[in-house]
């Protein structure tokens, strides 16, 4: 069997990848992930993934290399991670009872073809009215200082939420598991 590289340094993903309890490695891509001029975010989380998987392709053999990019959107606008509490409460302050689009580009490379397979997979988010107090509290207990849109659903995060939509809940922390086990079945790669 073909090995899988994950080419990603995110937690996040590797405890997503954990579940399929496979054999792995993980690399870090190192890529800027600049946006280019009137790129849509579907466009970008696309080329990222892809990006990605073949920077760690090039230098793999007999692999296939998982790639996988995610940005949340509120309107057109794309939301990145906040890095400081100030940033992440004006962005929960503004995500008050919208509904988020979470968009992650999921791309799988093999190594030996250069074959790339590569989609979108979108999940929606949509928040309760969050008060400065829910805000505040949730902000100091769980610091997801690290993570777009300032919450890490996988956790206490949930309690802002409305509902959610999608097919995988996967997608929202990351990495679209049901996807990927299609991509690694159409290049002869069994999970089970």
């Amino acid at each position: 069997m073909r090995k899988l590289i994950l080419a990603s340094s995110s937690p996040f993903r590797r405890q997503i990848l954990d579940k399929l309890n496979v054999d792995y490695s993980c690399i870090s891509p190192e890529i800027d992930e600049s946006a280019h001029e009137y790129e849509t975010p579907e466009a970008l989380v696309a080329r990222l993934a892809e990006a990605k998987a073949r920077k760690i392709a090039s230098d793999a053999h007999s692999a296939l290399v998982i790639g996988s990019d995610q940005v949340a959107v509120l309107g057109d606008e794309i939301l990145g991670k906040p890095h400081t509490h100030e940033n992440a409460v004006k962005q929960l302050q503004k995500l008050s009872g919208q509904a988020v689009t979470f968009l992650t580009g999921l791309s799988l490379v093999n190594s030996d073809t250069g074959h790339a397979q590569t989609e979108v997979v979108s999940f929606k988010v949509f928040f309760r009215a969050l008060t400065d107090t829910v805000i505040e509290n949730y902000l100091l207990t769980e610091q997801p200082y690290n993570c777009a849109g300032s919450f890490k659903s996988e956790a206490l995060g949930i309690v802002l939420f409305e509902k959610l939509e999608g097919e995988d809940p996967n997608t929202l922390i990351g990495l679209p598991l049901i996807r990927l086990v299609r991509l690694l079945e159409n290049e002869g790669y069994r999970v089970l």
